[in-house]
């Protein structure tokens, strides 16, 4: 589900990022997209990203848990629900202790150089300093931490890059999802071949990180992982 119309963290690999308009769903508003799927009844799970950073609108984001996992709501498990975020660090840290809902943390490079070129937010909440708030708390229960990590050709797909995402999250519960970049347009960043990704994939994963890869779906129609957008928009 999404959180707003638009978004403003301009990260250079998401087309969703150049959308101008930005406005804050309610609650309500977040919820009706679960009420009004047609598959509603047999919903295994949900993912809040999409379009716009839950953790900009944080207070709709948690009231909306709060109606899906509550006796008096929708009485879902926590376990069902995944909020995505890029890293809003304060929030990061009340969501943690004000939710039981799993967590996944975009880090699309190990590297705050790197990072600070293709997601602006890293200047202001380093993905160092999110990892190092992490380690305060304990996810080797049911309550689950993901990594995202959207591979870029050439930028963060090499031995290097996998060396140092081992080094920075050592020792932490958690698992590593690799997603696959969609080209868009008027972008020098390519995507890294799927063999690429395997290796990369299986690297992690001897190295002891739970490692995945992405089913992607919606590119036919603009719609998977970063495509997110309009045509009226982009030709304004």
């Amino acid at each position: 589900v999404s959180s707003q119309g638009g978004c403003r963290m301009g990260c250079k690999f998401c087309m969703t990022g150049r959308q101008k308009s930005h406005y804050n769903l309610t609650s309500g508003e977040i919820l009706n997209q679960v009420k009004s799927t047609l598959k509603q009844d047999n919903l295994s799970n949900v993912v809040y990203m999409g379009m716009g950073e839950p953790f900009d609108n944080f207070e709709e984001v948690l009231r909306s848990i709060e109606i899906l996992t509550s006796s008096w709501g929708y009485a879902w498990s926590p376990t069902r629900i995944t909020v995505s975020t890029i890293g809003v660090l304060p929030n990061i840290q009340r969501f943690i202790e004000e939710s039981k809902a799993n967590i996944t943390i975009s880090m699309h490079s190990p590297f705050p150089s790197i990072s600070k070129e293709i997601m602006p937010v890293e200047n202001s909440y380093s993905i160092i300093d999110i990892i190092s708030m992490l380690r305060k708390y304990d996810f080797s229960h049911q309550r689950r931490l993901t990594f995202s990590y959207t591979m870029l050709s050439g930028v963060n797909d090499s031995k290097r890059d996998a060396d140092e995402i081992c080094k920075i999250v050592r020792g932490m519960q958690c698992r590593v999802n690799l997603i696959a970049f969609h080209q868009i347009p008027d972008s020098d960043l390519r995507p890294t071949p799927h063999n690429i990704m395997v290796e990369f994939r299986d690297y992690l994963s001897n190295k002891g990180f739970t490692t995945t890869i992405r089913a992607s779906r919606g590119e036919d129609i603009f719609a998977a992982c970063g495509l997110l957008s309009t045509k009226e928009q982009e030709n304004n």
